[in-house]
């Protein structure tokens, strides 16, 4: 792994998270790697190896970038620049790129509850999913009324219990203790 791709990841996964939450993760990538190409123009190199300070930079390259760029991409290169980091770019974009890619490929998650959920709550659950792991979640729903309340989550290698059962006996393994 080269140095710049370690500086660069966390970049991409704070662009890839914010892009996650909102819902807008194509339009992070087109930003990302018109970015990236702008990153490795020759003139570009140049202007960030030499001694201009960093606010210049900045504007000088979102100028560049232009409508390319919405706000929040305009913001993140002046952090990039203020931290003398804009070489990174390239890496950032190939980042965020397989970042989306593991995010592409979709997780199912079984959901065991006491009682039947109806679409909000299933769309609340998913939700939370998709963010806590950071990519597509498709729901196996089913029902236990043994739970007596509450859900059990597994997705993956992620186990979430939360039902009132697993509470109770958790509860009197404590007592026994």
């Amino acid at each position: 792994m080269s140095e710049l791709t370690t500086i660069a990841r966390p970049y991409a996964k704070a662009a890839f998270d914010y892009a996650v939450e909102q819902k807008i993760i194509a339009g992070w990538q087109e930003m990302l790697v018109f970015a990236g190409e702008v990153a490795k123009n020759p003139d570009i190199k140049n202007l960030m190896s030499g001694a201009v300070a960093p606010d210049t930079l900045a504007e000088v390259f979102n100028q560049i970038c232009g409508e390319q760029l919405d706000q929040h991409g305009q913001n993140l290169i002046k952090v990039l620049a203020e931290n003398k980091r804009l070489q990174a770019l390239p890496e950032i974009s190939e980042l965020f790129n397989e970042f989306k890619t593991e995010f592409d490929k979709e997780i199912e998650a079984d959901v065991i509850s006491a009682t039947e959920l109806n679409e909000k709550q299933q769309a609340e659950i998913s939700g939370a999913l998709e963010k806590r792991l950071a990519r597509k979640v498709k729901l196996n729903c089913s029902v236990d009324p043994t739970l007596i309340a509450g859900v059990k989550i597994k997705a993956g290698d992620t186990v979430i219990d939360g039902s009132v059962k697993s509470k109770l006996n958790r509860l009197t393994d404590a007592l026994q203790a």
